[in-house]
C-alpha cells in the first residue's frame, strides 16, 4: 500500500494552521515536473509516447487534434479522473476495451511513476512505481496541477455548486483532513436525504436514526465550514494580487465566502431547518448550500462582467489557487493553461507572460491552437520546448 506524504500530517484546521510557515520552509525546495507520458486508448491517443522539459512546454494544432487530451492525462495522474468526462469509461478510446495512462515524474530528483489504467467492466487501479493504492483519496496532493481551461467561466456564470466544487478541489489537495472530511460529509448526506425522501413519501421516521446522522454530519459540516473560511480569509489576498497584475489595476473585484453556517454550529442550523426537512424531503441546510461570491465593484461580475474581465478573473482564480498550494508545502504544481490566449487583449497577454517568465512557476504545459501565435510569442524564452499536436499524435519541434 502506497502511504500518503508526511506532510499532510502537518496540514489542519482551527489551532492547526492550514497554510504553516514550518511546512512551507520544510518543503519549499520541492521541484516537480512530468518528465514522460505514454497514452494507450486514452481519449484521441491510440499509443503514444512523449518527453517533455522542466519549464514551459507549448502544445500547438488544430482544434479537435488531442491538445486538450493530453492535458486531461496529466490531470488524470494527479486526481486520479478526467477534468472533462463525467465517467471514467467516457477517457477511452472509442471501441477499445481498456485504457492506461503512466507518467514518470522527477520530484526533488526522484523519478516517480504513476500509472492509471482501467479495462471494461473492471475497477479502476491505480499505482505509485508499481505499488498498488488501496485509497484513491491517499494519492491526491501527492503531485499538484492547476488546470485553466475556457470553460472555467462557469465558475462565474453558474450556481454556487461549481464555486463549492472549485474550492473542494483546491483544499482537497492541499488538506488531507480536508478531503477525508468532505467524503464523509456527502456519503451521510445522500443517507440523510434518503431518510427524509422516505418520510416525505410515508409519513413515518425513525427521529432518533434522524438526530444520530445530524449529530455526525454536524461534526464534519463545522470542520469544512472552518476550513472553507479560513482558506479565503488567506486565498483572497493571493487572488487580488494576481488580478491587478494581469488586469493592470483596471478594475476592483470582490470574493466573498458566504455560509449558513457562519452564524450557528450546522447542528442547530439543522435543528432549526428539521421541520423545512421533513417536508421537502430533502436537506435544504448545511455546507452543501455555501456559496463564493464574485463581484466587480458593487455589482455581480456574472451580469456586468466582459468576457475578458471573466477570463482575467478565473485566470487569477488558478493562480492564486497554485500559490495557495505552495504555501501549504505541496511540491510547486504542474500548471496547465488551455487555450489561455483566447479572449485575452494583448495587454493582457503580456502580463500573463510576465508572470510566467518571473521563474515563480514549475513546469507549465500551454497549448494553442494558432501555432503562429504562441511560437512569436514564447520563441525567444529559454528552455520552452514547442510540440505539434495532429490526430492523436505529439511531434517534438526542432
Amino acid at each position: 500500500m502506497v502511504k500518503r506524504p508526511a506532510y499532510f500530517n502537518l496540514i489542519g484546521c482551527k489551532g492547526r494552521p492550514l497554510f504553516s510557515r514550518s511546512v512551507s520552509l520544510l518543503y519549499k525546495h520541492l521541484f516537480m515536473y512530468l518528465q514522460s507520458l505514454h497514452l494507450l486508448n486514452f481519449n484521441n491517443y491510440a499509443d503514444q509516447k512523449a518527453e517533455f522539459g522542466p519549464g514551459v512546454n507549448c502544445l500547438a494544432g488544430p482544434n479537435g487534434s488531442g491538445k486538450t487530451n493530453l492535458l486531461d492525462a496529466l490531470y488524470f495522474l494527479a486526481l486520479t479522473k478526467s477534468a472533462f468526462s463525467k465517467t471514467d469509461p467516457q477517457s477511452m478510446k472509442h471501441s477499445e476495451p481498456f485504457f492506461s495512462v503512466k507518467g514518470t515524474f522527477i520530484q526533488d530528483n526522484e523519478p516517480l511513476t504513476v500509472q492509471c489504467s482501467m479495462k471494461a467492466g473492471e475497477k479502476k487501479q491505480l499505482q505509485l512505481n508499481r505499488i498498488p493504492y488501496t485509497r484513491f483519496s491517499d494519492h491526491i496532493g501527492r503531485f499538484p496541477v492547476v488546470l485553466v481551461t475556457p470553460d472555467d467561466t462557469a465558475l462565474i456564470r453558474e450556481g454556487g455548486e461549481e464555486r463549492r466544487r472549485f474550492f473542494d478541489g483546491v483544499l482537497s489537495q492541499i488538506n488531507h483532513s480536508y478531503l477525508e472530511n468532505l467524503l464523509r460529509y456527502n456519503n451521510i448526506l445522500q443517507q440523510r436525504n434518503s431518510i427524509l425522501r422516505s418520510y416525505a413519501e410515508s409519513r413515518r421516521i425513525d427521529l432518533t436514526l434522524l438526530d444520530t446522522y445530524d449529530e455526525r454530519i454536524s461534526l464534519h459540516g463545522d470542520f469544512l465550514h472552518n476550513a472553507r473560511a479560513e482558506f479565503a480569509e488567506v486565498f483572497t489576498p493571493l487572488f487580488n494580487n494576481y488580478y491587478r497584475q494581469i488586469a493592470e489595476d483596471k478594475e476592483t473585484m470582490h470574493m466573498v465566502y458566504q455560509s449558513q453556517v457562519s452564524a450557528m454550529p450546522m447542528r442547530e442550523l439543522l435543528k432549526q431547518a428539521r421541520q423545512t426537512d421533513l417536508l421537502a424531503g430533502r436537506s435544504s441546510a448545511g455546507i452543501h448550500r455555501d456559496d463564493f461570491i464574485f463581484n466587480m465593484g458593487s455589482h455581480a461580475l456574472k451580469k456586468f462582467g466582459s468576457q475578458g474581465q471573466q477570463k482575467c478573473f478565473v485566470l487569477a482564480l488558478k493562480l492564486a489557487q497554485y500559490d495557495a498550494m505552495v504555501s501549504a508545502g505541496l511540491s510547486r504544481p504542474v500548471l496547465l493553461l488551455d487555450d489561455v490566449f483566447d479572449k485575452l487583449d494583448d495587454a493582457r497577454i503580456q502580463a500573463l507572460l510576465s508572470l510566467l517568465r518571473s521563474g515563480k512557476f514549475g513546469q507549465v504545459f500551454i497549448t494553442d491552437a494558432r501555432p503562429e501565435r504562441s511560437m512569436s510569442l514564447l520563441k525567444d524564452d529559454a528552455g520552452t520546448r514547442f510540440f505539434f499536436v495532429e490526430n492523436g499524435e505529439i511531434t517534438a519541434a526542432e
